[in-house]
């Protein structure tokens, strides 16, 4: 093992390398171009013998080639953002439909109009209905790390899907983060080699995604099965991963929860600013806030989310996405899991940093007080934490 200063693309490009990528399909797109550039470089130099690098016309088409190459058996890695995953969206539920264990690095870019370089959740949650595995980085570290533990889920005969790993653009993609990256060698032990037992082959003709009419459900449930299944392949991923690299993941990441009445709910980069404003907090205010970061969104883990917030009295979920005429994206789905519990916290939404509109330590505690306020009041609320949407009601 090594460790060195990369940046959130330079990790995850690190992450492809070591599990050996038969194919790369590619098209670049800011801000996961210098991903794709450092793959290139090593092809280039020899660094990645047996490494096909393919350069495509869109998105569209890096997805269609990704679908063809693993459905003839080869292990494929991709990355791209915003207009690029929405581009690719429907060839994402062929991919999904097929069972082909192709992993891409998306990283999160807000989507036009208007014009954004930076940083919020829409484009990865918007494809959270497509059958695909999706896991959500905190750091430069847990984006390698999720690389090679997304390989060995989704490659796993009882889950047979393709996965997704997202990080923030911007503050993970082009920032350097100290990480240690594993040598070939324990890479090659928590990962061995991919060998599908289902694939197209000159001698041995078969229908790949034929029609269907009454059959659809059936191969649907098969989706969600694999999809379920692949709940306690992670749970196995993450301890065989801890022996390996000690280094220990979960499902969902708890923070100060012990004994915590108010909790945070975050995903991504934000994540680490929350932490840094709750130890504030509870030093300096004796505040009993904690964080619950939602580190896998699907499979949606319902039971772990719904055991780390079974003691809270209040519960904010911080979303940095939006759903028009809806809200915060989280948010209903976390009110959902908790609705069958004996004692429901009361839950209050907040919608923060789109666009990349910085998430402060200041912007942390201001929630966290208005959270406080409810559970006073014993009424939650719904507020966009960085403009006030009542007053553009009609515009």
């Amino acid at each position: 093992m090594k460790q060195t200063l990369v940046t959130g693309n330079e990790a995850a490009a690190w992450g492809a390398r070591l599990v050996r990528p038969n194919y790369i399909p590619t098209f670049p797109i800011t801000p996961q171009t210098e991903c794709i550039e450092t793959l290139a470089g090593w092809i280039s130099d020899g660094d990645l013998p047996g490494t096909y690098f393919d350069r495509m016309e869109s998105e569209h088409s890096v997805m269609s080639a990704a679908v063809g190459a693993a459905a003839v058996g080869a292990r494929v890695f991709t990355a791209t953002s915003s207009q690029g995953l929405l581009l690719m969206h429907e060839v994402l539920y062929i991919a999904a439909g097929m069972r082909l264990p192709i992993v891409m690095a998306n990283i999160s870019r807000g989507l036009s109009a208007p014009v954004t370089l930076w940083s919020d959740h829409n484009d990865f949650l918007d494809q959270r209905d497509s059958g695909w595995l999706m896991f959500h980085a905190e750091n430069n570290q847990e984006v390698l790390d999720m690389m090679l533990q997304a390989y060995r889920i989704a490659e796993d005969p009882r889950v047979l899907l393709p996965a997704m790993v997202n990080m923030d653009g911007y503050v993970l993609s082009f920032t350097d983060e100290p990480i240690t990256i594993p040598s070939p060698e324990m890479v090659e032990e928590f990962l061995p080699k991919y060998t599908p037992n289902h694939t197209i082959a000159k001698d041995r003709p078969v229908t790949v995604g034929p029609p269907v009419l009454n059959e659809y459900t059936f191969f649907r449930a098969q989706n969600h099965v694999a999809a379920r299944n692949a709940l306690e392949v992670m749970e196995e991923v993450m301890d065989d991963f801890d022996r390996i690299f000690g280094r220990r993941y979960h499902l969902v990441d708890e923070f100060m929860l012990d004994d915590a009445e108010l909790v945070l709910v975050t995903q991504g980069s934000m994540s680490t600013t929350t932490k840094a404003a709750i130890m504030e907090m509870r030093d300096e205010e004796g505040i009993k806030v904690g964080l619950l970061r939602l580190r896998v969104i699907r499979p949606w883990p319902a039971k772990a989310i719904a055991a780390a917030l079974k003691n809270a009295k209040a519960v904010a979920v911080i979303d940095r996405n939006v759903a028009p005429g809806r809200g915060g994206i989280m948010l209903p789905e976390i009110v959902e899991t908790l609705y069958h519990l004996d004692t429901r916290p009361l839950v209050s939404s907040f919608v923060v940093g789109l666009g990349g509109n910085p998430q402060t330590v200041h912007k942390v505690k201001e929630i966290t007080r208005k959270l406080m306020d409810d559970l006073e009041t014993g009424r939650p609320r719904v507020e966009w934490n960085d403009v006030n949407v009542n007053d553009m009601e009609g515009l």
